[in-house]
């Protein structure tokens, strides 16, 4: 359906950009609500979850190469259960894209007040949309072009903050024990769970080989930026933390270098809409492939234009407001992801195992007989 070819490593850059896009601003105050000053160990019990789809859809796909996912869903649980799985991934898919959509321009929305909300999306969406119509190959340049912007800024900021840093509101450590910290992992664990999306792109990749290599480093990626982001909105806005919507944002008001270096928030937003562009991209172009796929389409592109339309239309019936959203971080997805991002391809790769098995238990049979 799509013949481009990334690297391993463009799909690991695409993967950091679109978690730690949309999580550095709104996961840390959802996780001090629970952790406190505990937050910042939260990411670590969150990453497990990560770690385990990498794991499961690896050796999914080491299993049956180079097959798309419903391709394995089909050679594993028949044609008839994949189509039903199909619909409800397509529906997944499309409510998580809205959902994106949704919360980058309520964001925007703060500095561009006057600007409606139909219109950041819009402009987003068709940008997103004529990466998608090129392909897997421009997408995996476009997030390789951007990821040394992303990371290389979004440390300069950690790094103008260092004088405003106080390491004390670390303490006390453990003060309520592990359970603070692992209810703070509640929400953290959606976006590791995100890993998922990796099935979706390792048919394209030149160098398969390594697809286990890079995802385990991604990881490893995201959880210490997490950390560290975590870190540094404790050391300045401790226990108030919980209290502001995007407390990163806020912390990153306070640089103040001499009166020379101020009032950076314009490269933030940068930074939001760049790491944005590239979630909104692949999450889009992971949709129109679930849908393609559903309906065994030969080419995705005439459903990319149709589809983002429907995608503006979910944005708005999903969420239509922020305290929606929130519901829907606090309280929904928590559930949802694990359930269709791990459990479901865990139990795909239980049938394929004890399908082996029972295999392996025939074929010594036969051989006994003879």
């Amino acid at each position: 359906m799509d013949k481009g070819r990334i690297s391993s490593m463009q799909m690991g850059m695409m993967m950091y950009l679109s978690i730690i896009a949309t999580a550095i601003l709104t996961v840390p105050s959802i996780t001090a609500k629970y952790a406190k000053q505990d937050l910042w160990l939260s990411p670590i019990w969150a990453s497990i979850v990560g770690f385990l789809t990498i794991i499961i859809i690896i050796h999914l796909s080491k299993r049956f190469p180079q097959q798309t996912f419903f391709q394995i869903c089909e050679q594993t649980i028949g044609k008839l259960t994949t189509k039903f799985l199909g619909l409800l991934y397509f529906i997944f898919f499309l409510v998580a894209t809205g959902q994106i959509t949704r919360t980058y321009a309520e964001f925007i929305k703060i500095f561009f007040a006057k600007t409606p909300v139909s219109v950041i999306m819009i402009t987003m969406l068709i940008l997103s949309a004529f990466t998608v119509i090129a392909g897997i190959e421009v997408i995996g340049r476009v997030a390789q072009f951007f990821f040394p912007i992303f990371v290389f800024s979004v440390f300069i900021i950690i790094f103008l903050l260092i004088p405003q840093l106080e390491p004390n509101n670390l303490l006390p450590v453990l003060e309520n024990g592990l359970l603070p910290s692992l209810k703070g992992a509640i929400v953290p664990q959606i976006w590791f769970g995100e890993f998922f999306i990796m099935i979706f792109l390792l048919p394209s990749l030149s160098d398969s080989r390594k697809g286990m290599r890079w995802g385990i480093i991604t990881i490893l990626m995201v959880l210490v930026t997490f950390i560290i982001i975590n870190l540094t909105v404790l050391f300045i806005l401790d226990q108030n933390t919980e209290f502001y919507v995007y407390p990163f944002l806020s912390a990153t008001q306070l640089v103040n270098l001499g009166d020379y270096i101020e009032n950076i928030d314009p490269i933030i937003i940068a930074l939001w809409i760049l790491g944005t562009f590239i979630k909104t991209t692949v999450f889009y172009y992971v949709t129109i492939l679930t849908a393609a796929q559903w309906l065994n389409l030969s080419d995705y592109k005439p459903l990319v234009w149709p589809l983002g339309i429907l995608i503006v239309e979910v944005s708005f019936w999903a969420v239509p407001n922020l305290m929606v959203n929130s519901h829907l971080d606090i309280a929904v997805f928590p559930l949802l992801f694990p359930i269709m991002q791990t459990i479901i391809p865990l139990m795909l790769l239980l049938v394929v195992l004890i399908k082996r098995k029972l295999k392996n238990l025939e074929s010594i049979k036969l051989r006994g007989y003879e």
